[in-house]
């Protein structure tokens, strides 16, 4: 174990993903967690453990499980058993173990950390302290607002947030002197800042003034990044607030106008909702209304129509394109085989353009139609052609077609960059989670293997194209 790995292991979702991590414990295998922790030095798996390991009481094994990971100076790590420390009741020495020093107090991730340690011992107010000085970032005003939450803080919290806002209406530079922080010269953040002032206000059972605050900011003039008015669209719409959310939807349509359908949805006006949806999208045909109107056939129970209503975007080469959700949408009804016509008649850009994501989707949904010896025959000739690149397709649809120790087999010889994943999954839904642990690479592994598909690619594409940048992933998928 070192901190190399373990940092390539946070970036690259490399070892035991989160994902598989809950899975492990869904399934009642803690100890798995713990002897992976311990035998390969995976952190995802020691923080799930240790977690479960408190939530048994059990403060002594977490920290023991904990320390080579703080030894080696993982600052998680150390944050963790500051955590159970904190569980212990030994709230004060575990704040000292991790107080920013001299070094550090403008490290803002050092400090967010902190904070929430002060929060769970019980010193919120302080919490507040640490977190002041850095209020010009956004994700650390977020992060005041998260922490603060049910904390009986929130005027002192409100006091801090207008004396930001003010600052940044006011100041001419980078720090104005007045509040100590360093503030936006422009105030282009101030938007921000009035979103979490609402935020607390909303929270605190003052929502009027939380509307008001919002409103008189969108009544200045000034223009904001499309969030500010999707969120005050949010909070009208919470607050029942229609007729004025409908106002506004009619000067931020793309911010505001699918809000207001879902809000007169709610309201039980759903015709009305569609009526305006079908009205904007023949006035400008935007994907985002498409999307909505769809959500809202969907819940209406009207899945042909919904299908239908995307049917323009399937061609779009990248974004806006709701292919994928209607495909989802027809199996879920119980027919992949019509969600199969679907993909067979697409011809457009997006078609053209992803020949690759074309096939895996046919093949996936072969499977789904219960015509598994079809999409077996098809993967194995695309995988002639293309020999390993279809390997997890392949097994997915052996294993679906009840030769489970086939698609096994394949997986554990592949060479495919996602088949140990597949591999593990498979185990599990087979009912050997022993096996499936031991068949995920370690971290080390891993990261070497990512480095070595980094090389390859590098060299086939200073073959293909001497003068070509190389820029292909390393990391696996979040899952």
């Amino acid at each position: 174990m070192n901190v190399d790995d373990l940092v390539w292991q946070a970036r690259n979702h490399g070892g035991v993903s989160p994902r598989m991590v809950q899975t492990f414990l869904d399934l009642g295998q803690s100890d798995l967690l713990i002897r992976a922790a311990q035998e390969r030095g995976d952190w995802n798996c020691a923080q799930a453990a240790a977690r479960e390991l408190c939530a048994a009481a059990e403060f002594e094994r977490a920290l023991a499980l904990l320390e080579p990971f703080t030894d080696v100076g993982w600052r998680a790590a150390e944050s963790a058993t500051a955590e159970i420390m904190i569980r212990q009741g030994r709230g004060d020495e575990a704040l000292a173990m991790v107080r920013p020093d001299a070094a550090e107090p403008g490290d803002g991730h050092v400090c967010a950390r902190y904070a929430e340690l002060l929060v769970k011992a019980g010193r919120a107010d302080e919490a507040i302290d640490v977190l002041t000085p850095h209020l010009g970032e956004y994700w650390l005003r977020t992060r005041l607002v998260d922490l603060t939450e049910e904390q009986g803080r929130d005027g002192r919290v409100l006091e801090v947030l207008t004396q930001v806002a003010e600052c940044m209406e006011r100041s001419a530079d980078a720090a104005c002197g007045n509040c100590g922080r360093s503030c936006p010269a422009d105030g282009t953040d101030r938007w921000h800042v009035l979103i979490m002032i609402a935020r607390v206000l909303e929270r605190s059972g003052r929502a009027e003034e939380a509307v008001e605050v919002l409103r008189t900011e969108t009544a200045s003039g000034r223009r904001h990044p499309v969030n500010f008015p999707e969120y005050y669209a949010n909070l009208l719409a919470r607050q029942g607030l229609i007729e004025e959310l409908g106002s506004l939807a009619a000067t931020e349509p793309y911010a505001a106008f699918a809000v207001y359908a879902k809000a007169l949805e709610d309201a039980g006006r759903a015709p009305e909702a569609e009526a305006l949806l079908r009205g904007r999208i023949e006035a400008h045909d935007h994907s985002k209304d498409r999307a909505a109107l769809m959500g809202l056939l969907v819940r209406r129970g009207r899945i042909d129509e919904a299908v239908e209503t995307g049917r323009p975007t399937y061609d779009y080469y990248d974004c806006g394109n709701l292919l994928h959700w209607a495909l989802d949408l027809l199996v879920d009804d119980g027919r992949p085989g019509r969600a199969l016509d679907l993909l067979d008649g697409l011809t457009g850009a997006w078609a053209e353009g992803h020949p690759d994501q074309v096939l895996g989707l046919r093949l996936w949904l072969l499977g789904e139609a219960g015509r598994c010896a079809e999409g077996i025959a098809e993967a194995a000739a695309l995988n002639e052609r293309e020999p390993g690149e279809w390997d997890t397709e392949l097994a997915r649809l052996l294993e679906r077609d009840g030769r489970p120790e086939e698609a096994l087999t394949l997986l554990r010889s592949s060479t495919h960059y996602l088949a140990d994943l597949d591999l593990a999954e498979m185990l599990i839904r087979q009912g050997r989670p022993a096996e499936a642990l031991a068949s995920i690479p370690t971290i080390a592994e891993d990261r070497e293997a990512a480095e070595r598909r980094k090389r390859e690619a590098a060299e086939q594409r200073e073959q293909e194209d001497p003068w070509a940048e190389v820029g292909e992933p390393t990391q696996k998928p979040p899952f």
